[in-house]
Protein backbone atom coordinates (compact mmCIF):
# COMPACT_ATOMS: atom_id res chain seq x y z
CA UNK A 1 0.00 0.00 0.00
CA UNK A 2 1.44 3.66 -0.88
CA UNK A 3 -0.15 6.38 1.20
CA UNK A 4 0.66 9.83 0.49
CA UNK A 5 -0.11 12.55 3.29
CA UNK A 6 0.03 16.30 2.70
CA UNK A 7 1.00 17.84 6.04
CA UNK A 8 1.68 20.83 7.98
CA UNK A 9 3.01 20.22 11.86
CA UNK A 10 1.76 19.54 14.81
CA UNK A 11 -1.30 17.96 13.98
CA UNK A 12 -0.16 16.25 10.59
CA UNK A 13 3.36 14.91 12.24
CA UNK A 14 0.49 12.97 15.10
CA UNK A 15 -1.98 11.57 12.42
CA UNK A 16 0.92 10.59 10.66
CA UNK A 17 2.79 8.84 13.66
CA UNK A 18 -1.22 6.83 14.34
CA UNK A 19 -0.85 5.85 10.73
CA UNK A 20 2.31 4.06 10.93
CA UNK A 21 0.61 2.23 13.80
CA UNK A 22 -1.92 1.40 12.27
CA UNK A 23 0.10 0.16 9.33
CA UNK A 24 2.68 -1.76 11.24
CA UNK A 25 -0.43 -3.56 12.75
CA UNK A 26 -1.97 -4.33 9.41
CA UNK A 27 0.93 -4.76 7.11
CA UNK A 28 3.83 -5.87 8.87
CA UNK A 29 7.11 -6.18 7.37
CA UNK A 30 8.39 -8.79 10.22
CA UNK A 31 10.85 -6.68 11.56
CA UNK A 32 8.49 -4.03 14.00
CA UNK A 33 8.21 -2.27 10.78
CA UNK A 34 5.28 -1.98 7.24
CA UNK A 35 5.79 -3.17 4.14
CA UNK A 36 3.34 0.11 2.96
CA UNK A 37 5.24 3.09 1.69
CA UNK A 38 4.30 6.56 3.47
CA UNK A 39 5.53 9.78 1.51
CA UNK A 40 4.33 12.90 3.49
CA UNK A 41 4.46 16.13 1.91
CA UNK A 42 5.23 19.02 3.52
CA UNK A 43 4.53 22.43 3.96
CA UNK A 44 7.42 25.05 3.65
CA UNK A 45 5.32 28.29 3.62
CA UNK A 46 6.41 29.01 7.18
CA UNK A 47 10.39 28.69 6.57
CA UNK A 48 12.35 31.69 7.52
CA UNK A 49 15.94 32.52 7.72
CA UNK A 50 17.15 33.34 11.40
CA UNK A 51 20.69 33.50 12.66
CA UNK A 52 22.09 33.11 9.60
CA UNK A 53 20.21 29.53 9.29
CA UNK A 54 17.71 28.02 7.52
CA UNK A 55 14.66 27.00 10.21
CA UNK A 56 12.20 24.56 8.40
CA UNK A 57 9.44 24.19 11.18
CA UNK A 58 6.82 21.89 9.84
CA UNK A 59 9.68 19.54 8.00
CA UNK A 60 11.64 19.40 11.61
CA UNK A 61 8.09 19.07 13.19
CA UNK A 62 7.35 15.50 11.02
CA UNK A 63 10.98 14.39 11.29
CA UNK A 64 11.79 14.84 15.34
CA UNK A 65 7.95 13.65 15.85
CA UNK A 66 8.57 10.19 13.61
CA UNK A 67 12.17 9.60 14.30
CA UNK A 68 10.85 9.54 18.32
CA UNK A 69 12.84 13.57 19.42
CA UNK A 70 10.29 15.16 20.04
CA UNK A 71 9.08 17.69 23.08
CA UNK A 72 5.42 15.86 23.65
CA UNK A 73 4.18 18.48 25.78
CA UNK A 74 4.73 21.15 22.66
CA UNK A 75 4.06 19.18 19.81
CA UNK A 76 7.35 20.38 18.19
CA UNK A 77 11.33 20.76 19.11
CA UNK A 78 13.17 18.47 20.55
CA UNK A 79 12.77 16.88 23.59
CA UNK A 80 15.60 17.56 26.76
CA UNK A 81 16.00 20.52 24.74
CA UNK A 82 18.15 23.53 25.88
CA UNK A 83 19.02 27.12 25.06
CA UNK A 84 22.49 28.15 25.96
CA UNK A 85 22.86 29.41 22.26
CA UNK A 86 19.69 31.35 21.91
CA UNK A 87 20.11 33.08 25.66
CA UNK A 88 24.18 34.46 24.77
CA UNK A 89 22.81 35.20 21.21
CA UNK A 90 20.06 37.77 22.97
CA UNK A 91 22.61 39.10 25.13
CA UNK A 92 24.63 40.33 21.84
CA UNK A 93 21.16 41.75 20.85
CA UNK A 94 20.42 39.46 18.62
CA UNK A 95 17.45 37.48 17.28
CA UNK A 96 13.92 37.45 18.43
CA UNK A 97 13.18 36.83 22.06
CA UNK A 98 10.09 35.56 21.12
CA UNK A 99 11.18 32.82 18.72
CA UNK A 100 14.15 30.55 20.88
CA UNK A 101 16.17 27.88 18.69
CA UNK A 102 17.18 25.12 20.99
CA UNK A 103 20.27 24.05 21.20
CA UNK A 104 19.97 20.63 19.68
CA UNK A 105 17.25 21.85 17.04
CA UNK A 106 20.06 24.28 16.05
CA UNK A 107 21.96 21.66 15.13
CA UNK A 108 19.62 20.71 12.64
CA UNK A 109 19.25 24.04 11.22
CA UNK A 110 23.38 24.62 10.86
CA UNK A 111 23.35 20.92 9.01
CA UNK A 112 20.92 21.95 6.42
CA UNK A 113 21.91 25.21 6.13
CA UNK A 114 25.53 23.76 5.05
CA UNK A 115 24.21 21.36 2.38
CA UNK A 116 22.18 24.26 1.18
CA UNK A 117 24.81 26.70 1.09
CA UNK A 118 27.15 23.94 -0.81
CA UNK A 119 24.71 23.20 -4.14
CA UNK A 120 22.18 21.00 -2.52
CA UNK A 121 18.46 21.33 -2.95
CA UNK A 122 15.93 21.16 0.23
CA UNK A 123 14.95 17.70 -0.84
CA UNK A 124 18.54 16.44 -0.62
CA UNK A 125 19.30 17.91 2.35
CA UNK A 126 15.51 16.87 3.57
CA UNK A 127 16.85 13.29 2.74
CA UNK A 128 20.25 13.28 4.53
CA UNK A 129 18.40 14.71 7.72
CA UNK A 130 16.54 12.24 7.70
CA UNK A 131 18.76 9.02 7.61
CA UNK A 132 19.93 10.02 10.96
CA UNK A 133 16.20 9.39 12.63
CA UNK A 134 15.34 6.53 10.58
CA UNK A 135 12.25 7.49 8.77
CA UNK A 136 13.07 5.15 6.06
CA UNK A 137 13.07 1.72 7.90
CA UNK A 138 9.47 3.00 8.91
CA UNK A 139 8.66 3.35 5.37
CA UNK A 140 8.53 7.25 5.28
CA UNK A 141 10.13 9.19 2.51
CA UNK A 142 9.71 13.21 4.18
CA UNK A 143 9.70 15.52 1.04
CA UNK A 144 9.39 19.50 1.03
CA UNK A 145 6.74 20.85 -0.96
CA UNK A 146 9.11 22.61 -3.39
CA UNK A 147 12.63 23.39 -3.16
CA UNK A 148 12.40 26.36 -3.83
CA UNK A 149 12.18 29.22 -1.04
CA UNK A 150 8.43 29.83 -0.55
CA UNK A 151 7.67 31.96 2.85
CA UNK A 152 3.87 32.78 3.94
CA UNK A 153 3.88 36.66 5.01
CA UNK A 154 0.59 38.01 7.00
CA UNK A 155 -0.54 41.99 6.17
CA UNK A 156 -2.14 43.29 8.29
CA UNK A 157 -2.90 47.08 9.02
CA UNK A 158 -0.21 49.80 10.29
CA UNK A 159 -1.59 51.59 12.54
CA UNK A 160 1.37 54.31 12.77
CA UNK A 161 0.92 54.63 8.86
CA UNK A 162 -2.27 56.59 8.35
CA UNK A 163 -5.39 55.35 7.74
CA UNK A 164 -5.54 52.65 5.46
CA UNK A 165 -1.68 51.84 5.94
CA UNK A 166 -0.40 48.08 6.12
CA UNK A 167 2.28 46.40 6.59
CA UNK A 168 3.85 43.25 6.23
CA UNK A 169 5.19 40.38 8.85
CA UNK A 170 6.33 36.85 8.75
CA UNK A 171 3.44 34.22 9.33
CA UNK A 172 5.92 32.97 12.12
CA UNK A 173 5.78 36.16 13.62
CA UNK A 174 2.09 37.16 13.43
CA UNK A 175 1.19 32.90 14.73
CA UNK A 176 4.08 32.85 17.79
CA UNK A 177 4.53 36.70 18.36
CA UNK A 178 1.23 37.86 18.40
CA UNK A 179 -0.64 35.09 18.63
CA UNK A 180 -2.72 35.47 15.39
CA UNK A 181 -4.39 38.59 17.99
CA UNK A 182 -3.49 40.96 15.05
CA UNK A 183 -6.48 40.68 12.73
CA UNK A 184 -4.95 39.58 9.05
CA UNK A 185 -6.01 41.43 6.00
CA UNK A 186 -4.43 38.45 4.24
CA UNK A 187 -2.04 35.89 3.32
CA UNK A 188 0.67 36.01 0.78
CA UNK A 189 3.17 32.87 0.06
CA UNK A 190 6.14 34.84 -1.35
CA UNK A 191 8.16 32.75 -3.82
CA UNK A 192 5.29 30.54 -5.08
CA UNK A 193 4.60 32.33 -8.52
CA UNK A 194 8.50 30.92 -9.38
CA UNK A 195 8.42 27.40 -7.38
CA UNK A 196 7.71 24.34 -8.75
CA UNK A 197 6.70 20.73 -6.85
CA UNK A 198 9.73 19.45 -5.36
CA UNK A 199 10.68 15.87 -7.12
CA UNK A 200 8.42 12.72 -6.39
CA UNK A 201 6.18 15.02 -5.12
CA UNK A 202 3.12 14.96 -8.08
CA UNK A 203 3.99 11.17 -8.74
CA UNK A 204 3.52 10.44 -4.95
CA UNK A 205 -0.07 12.11 -5.42
CA UNK A 206 -1.12 10.16 -9.11
CA UNK A 207 0.69 7.44 -8.06
CA UNK A 208 -0.85 6.63 -4.34
CA UNK A 209 -3.35 4.23 -3.34
CA UNK A 210 -4.81 6.80 -0.87
CA UNK A 211 -3.89 11.10 -0.14
CA UNK A 212 -4.75 12.04 2.89
CA UNK A 213 -5.21 15.44 4.02
CA UNK A 214 -4.54 15.15 7.94
CA UNK A 215 -5.85 17.83 10.83
CA UNK A 216 -3.78 20.57 9.86
CA UNK A 217 -4.25 24.06 9.25
CA UNK A 218 -6.31 24.20 5.88
CA UNK A 219 -5.56 27.68 5.33
CA UNK A 220 -1.91 28.07 6.28
CA UNK A 221 -0.72 24.43 5.94
CA UNK A 222 -2.70 22.14 3.63
CA UNK A 223 -3.67 25.54 1.08
CA UNK A 224 -0.22 26.45 0.86
CA UNK A 225 0.78 22.86 -0.34
CA UNK A 226 -2.01 22.75 -2.55
CA UNK A 227 -0.76 25.76 -4.45
CA UNK A 228 2.12 25.40 -5.57
CA UNK A 229 1.98 24.68 -9.09
CA UNK A 230 0.68 21.34 -10.18
CA UNK A 231 -0.23 19.75 -7.01
CA UNK A 232 -4.12 21.07 -6.80
CA UNK A 233 -4.46 20.03 -10.71
CA UNK A 234 -3.21 16.50 -9.49
CA UNK A 235 -5.17 15.78 -6.87
CA UNK A 236 -8.35 17.01 -8.46
CA UNK A 237 -7.64 14.61 -11.38
CA UNK A 238 -5.81 11.75 -10.23
CA UNK A 239 -7.75 8.50 -9.60
CA UNK A 240 -6.29 8.08 -6.23
CA UNK A 241 -9.18 8.67 -3.53
CA UNK A 242 -8.64 11.81 -1.16
CA UNK A 243 -10.04 11.44 1.99
CA UNK A 244 -9.28 14.40 4.74
CA UNK A 245 -9.48 14.50 8.58
CA UNK A 246 -11.30 17.47 9.89
CA UNK A 247 -9.04 19.83 11.97
CA UNK A 248 -11.87 21.50 13.18
CA UNK A 249 -14.02 20.01 16.29
CA UNK A 250 -17.74 21.37 17.81
CA UNK A 251 -16.71 24.77 15.90
CA UNK A 252 -13.76 24.94 17.25
CA UNK A 253 -9.59 24.27 15.54
CA UNK A 254 -8.36 20.95 17.90
CA UNK A 255 -4.82 23.00 17.84
CA UNK A 256 -3.56 26.48 17.35
CA UNK A 257 -4.97 29.55 15.95
CA UNK A 258 -6.35 27.93 12.31
CA UNK A 259 -9.86 29.66 12.98
CA UNK A 260 -8.61 32.80 12.97
CA UNK A 261 -6.85 31.95 9.68
CA UNK A 262 -10.30 30.99 8.21
CA UNK A 263 -12.41 34.06 9.36
CA UNK A 264 -9.62 36.12 7.30
CA UNK A 265 -10.09 34.45 3.73
CA UNK A 266 -13.97 34.15 5.22
CA UNK A 267 -14.70 30.89 6.29
CA UNK A 268 -16.78 29.84 9.26
CA UNK A 269 -14.59 27.68 11.44
CA UNK A 270 -16.83 24.77 11.45
CA UNK A 271 -16.27 20.90 10.01
CA UNK A 272 -18.56 21.45 7.20
CA UNK A 273 -17.27 24.82 5.79
CA UNK A 274 -13.48 23.46 5.88
CA UNK A 275 -14.71 20.57 3.96
CA UNK A 276 -16.58 22.70 1.27
CA UNK A 277 -13.15 25.02 0.96
CA UNK A 278 -11.32 22.32 0.00
CA UNK A 279 -14.11 21.38 -2.36
CA UNK A 280 -15.12 18.03 -2.99
CA UNK A 281 -13.82 17.03 -6.65
CA UNK A 282 -17.08 16.17 -8.08
CA UNK A 283 -18.76 19.62 -7.82
CA UNK A 284 -15.66 20.77 -9.03
CA UNK A 285 -15.72 19.16 -11.98
CA UNK A 286 -19.57 20.02 -12.39
CA UNK A 287 -19.76 23.53 -11.66
CA UNK A 288 -16.30 24.25 -13.27
CA UNK A 289 -15.48 26.35 -10.84
CA UNK A 290 -11.92 26.08 -8.72
CA UNK A 291 -10.74 22.29 -8.80
CA UNK A 292 -12.10 20.87 -5.59
CA UNK A 293 -9.44 18.09 -3.65
CA UNK A 294 -11.59 16.01 -1.73
CA UNK A 295 -14.01 12.75 -2.09
CA UNK A 296 -14.41 11.71 1.69
CA UNK A 297 -14.18 13.56 5.23
CA UNK A 298 -13.87 12.78 8.40
CA UNK A 299 -15.53 14.57 11.28
CA UNK A 300 -15.49 14.55 14.71
CA UNK A 301 -18.80 12.60 16.64
CA UNK A 302 -20.15 15.92 17.76
CA UNK A 303 -19.69 17.18 14.35
CA UNK A 304 -21.95 14.19 13.28
CA UNK A 305 -24.59 16.25 11.38
CA UNK A 306 -22.05 18.09 9.19
CA UNK A 307 -21.15 14.23 8.13
CA UNK A 308 -24.97 13.94 7.51
CA UNK A 309 -24.99 17.26 4.94
CA UNK A 310 -22.35 16.35 3.35
CA UNK A 311 -23.35 12.71 2.66
CA UNK A 312 -26.89 14.06 1.06
CA UNK A 313 -24.17 16.03 -0.76
CA UNK A 314 -22.75 13.27 -2.58
CA UNK A 315 -19.14 13.15 -0.62
CA UNK A 316 -18.07 9.89 1.75
CA UNK A 317 -18.77 11.24 5.01
CA UNK A 318 -18.60 9.66 8.78
CA UNK A 319 -18.33 11.09 12.23
CA UNK A 320 -16.07 8.98 15.18
CA UNK A 321 -13.55 10.61 17.51
CA UNK A 322 -11.28 12.45 16.01
CA UNK A 323 -9.16 14.00 19.54
CA UNK A 324 -5.50 12.23 19.30
CA UNK A 325 -4.93 11.62 22.70
CA UNK A 326 -2.56 9.32 21.91
CA UNK A 327 -0.94 7.13 19.27
CA UNK A 328 -3.80 3.91 19.70
CA UNK A 329 -6.44 6.69 19.35
CA UNK A 330 -5.00 8.46 16.36
CA UNK A 331 -4.28 4.91 14.82
CA UNK A 332 -8.46 4.21 15.38
CA UNK A 333 -8.89 7.83 13.37
CA UNK A 334 -6.54 6.69 10.61
CA UNK A 335 -8.35 3.24 10.58
CA UNK A 336 -11.70 5.32 9.95
CA UNK A 337 -10.29 7.66 7.32
CA UNK A 338 -8.85 4.64 5.27
CA UNK A 339 -12.29 2.92 6.16
CA UNK A 340 -14.03 6.06 4.27
CA UNK A 341 -11.81 4.89 0.66
CA UNK A 342 -12.49 1.44 1.12
CA UNK A 343 -8.92 0.29 2.53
Amino acid sequence: MRITVLSGGVGGARFTRGLLALLRDRLPDGRGGTTAEVTVIANTGDDMWLHGVRVCPDLDTLMYTLGGAVHEEQGWGRREETSRVSTDLAAYGVGWDWFTLGDLDLATHLARTQWLREGRTLSEATALLTRRWGLAEQGVRLLPMADEPVETHVVVADPDGGPGAERTIHFEEWWVRHRAALPALRFVQVGLDSAQAAPGVLDAITSADVVVVPPSNPVVSVSTILAVPGVREALASTATPVVGVSPIVGGAPVRGMAAQCLATIGVEATAEAVARYYGHRDDAARSGERAGVLDAWLVDTVDAEAAEKLAADGWRAAAAPTLMTDVPATARIAAEALALVGL
